[in-house]
């Protein structure tokens, strides 16, 4: 009888530990989740600069020899940022050669009864020389279409489309003077070399 009792006994513990055991080996460690855009991918290049993401940090790589790993910060992103058509250009203004880079973000949100489809174009101005980012500016449009009912009971509805701009529309003159513009007013900019920096053209 008593072979029995501790035979049923040692059953028990060897059962008790090998769920434990099992348990102790279905814990897994955390995979860290990827919260950049993706790394090492050029978006754009020209000359000596490369338009890149590094870490959480958007930024334009300039090749100098004198200045290895010399860059521009243009702004910090995350794991959805997809620049589109991004490019650079170059022109002069009051004997300032300066860069121009631009490019384009979209994102659309929808529900059973609305959608949003947001495009946000981003201009960036930058001088080499002193590494500096001089002129930054955003245009956001938003096209939203919505299913809106027209009866408490919703049997009857209509669609909806609304187009809202927030923001500067940017425009760069031949002579390098730049107008942001809106609905409601029209900025005009002259690049100042001695303060690195537009400013408001005096009229």
């Amino acid at each position: 009888m008593k072979k029995i009792v501790l035979g049923i006994m040692i059953a028990l513990l060897s059962t008790h530990s090998f769920a434990q055991k099992k348990k102790a080996t279905a814990k897994k460690k955390a995979i860290p989740v990827a919260v950049t855009a993706v790394q090492g991918i050029p978006f754009a290049k020209f000359e000596n600069l490369t338009a890149e993401v590094k870490g959480t940090t958007f930024q334009v790589a300039i090749t100098d020899k004198n200045n290895p790993g010399a860059t521009i910060v243009i702004k910090t992103v995350g794991a959805d940022f997809k620049p589109l058509e991004c490019k650079f250009s170059t022109f002069k203004t009051n004997g300032k050669q300066l860069y121009l880079l631009s490019w384009t973000e979209k994102s659309t949100t929808a529900t059973e009864t609305k959608s949003e489809a947001q495009v946000v174009n981003n201009t960036c101005i930058l001088e080499l020389s002193t590494k500096k980012l001089v002129l930054s500016n955003t245009e956001t449009i938003t096209h939203t279409t919505e299913k809106v009912f027209l009866d408490k009971g919703k049997n009857a509805s209509e669609t909806q489309q609304k187009i809202k701009r927030e923001g500067y529309q940017f425009v760069l003159n031949s002579d390098g003077t730049i107008i942001l513009k809106n609905k409601s007013s029209e900025n005009h900019l002259v690049y100042d070399a001695a303060k690195m920096e537009y400013v408001a053209k005096k009229k």
